[in-house]
């Protein structure tokens, strides 16, 4: 079985659309089509209705997502266990967004070495589809991430609470100046609750995908932007950047999303860290 046709079928069933498919695979509509023609083929049968209003799984393909979901993870894992090096005879994978890594996954990592000295571990950094993706295909066992996107066999659990301020790079800045306001994206929910309480700033001329480093772009212009007050505790404190009072502010946690089938024994390595993790990090703050 070919593993690149069970990917792509996954990723039209995930977003029940060709072109979404071929956008998160970087290839052509048609190569898409083609690999999911072939995959029918083989199987016998068809494995999505297709309209102009996407791609739905036939009762056929829904039987086979969870046989997909299987083969993709026994691939994963048979590829991060051949790649093992010498010296250690455990592997973990984990992923995280940007602004997560030095906030907690650095931390993670030290603390896992030091309970498993010899498992060997994997990182990846992205966003929440594309973590959420790797989760599913077993890419990754465990991701932080903002915005958990839940699945079958996977486990969200909150870690921190936090909440996103208007900052400026200077001084008695103020929310209801839109010329240089930056609109960060921060996922579906702050979108929605930012143009129900914001909504002249809405259609603002700059958007950024960039989470965490929005702020460095702020901190050298003229600009204001929501960001995560955690990740900018610091230069509030210096002075270089300045809350903006008049601006609401909303609640935005951090999780972990787990693969159900990890290991029992690593998985209670991993959790019982990450908590020392999160403790040390309220304590702090």
């Amino acid at each position: 079985m070919d593993i690149t046709l069970i990917k792509t079928f996954i990723e039209v069933a995930n977003t029940e659309s060709f072109a979404a498919a071929c956008d998160r695979l970087f290839v052509t509509q048609s190569a898409v089509s083609l690999r999911i023609q072939r995959l029918e083929d083989s199987l016998g049968h068809p494995l999505f209705t297709r309209s102009k209003a996407g791609a739905i799984l036939t009762p056929e393909g829904a039987q086979f997502e969870r046989y997909a979901l299987s083969l993709l993870r026994i691939w994963e894992e048979a590829r991060q266990q051949i790649a093992i090096p010498a010296g250690y005879n455990r592997s973990l994978s984990l992923g995280g967004q940007y602004s997560l890594w030095p906030r907690l996954g650095f931390q993670w990592l030290d603390r896992l070495q030091a309970a498993m000295p010899k498992l060997s571990i994997r990182t990846e950094l992205g966003m929440p589809d594309r973590l959420t993706r790797f989760l599913m295909e077993g890419v990754v066992q465990a991701a932080l991430i903002y915005t958990p996107q839940l699945r079958p066999g996977l486990l969200a659990e909150k870690v921190l609470e936090d909440e996103l301020v208007m900052v400026a790079s200077y001084p008695d800045a103020s929310v209801s100046d839109a010329s240089d306001y930056v609109l960060a994206e921060w996922g579906p929910e702050f979108t929605q609750a930012h143009a129900l309480a914001l909504p002249h700033l809405t259609n603002s001329g700059l958007t950024m995908n960039l989470g965490a480093l929005t702020g460095d772009y702020i901190a050298n212009r003229r600009a204001k932007a929501y960001l995560l007050k955690r990740s900018v505790q610091h230069q509030l404190e210096t002075g270089n950047l300045h809350i903006v009072a008049d601006a609401p502010r909303f609640s935005h946690p951090s999780w972990i999303v787990w693969r159900e089938d990890l290991e029992h024994d690593l998985a209670q390595v991993a959790r019982t860290t990450l908590t020392g993790v999160i403790q040390e990090t309220e304590n702090v703050s």
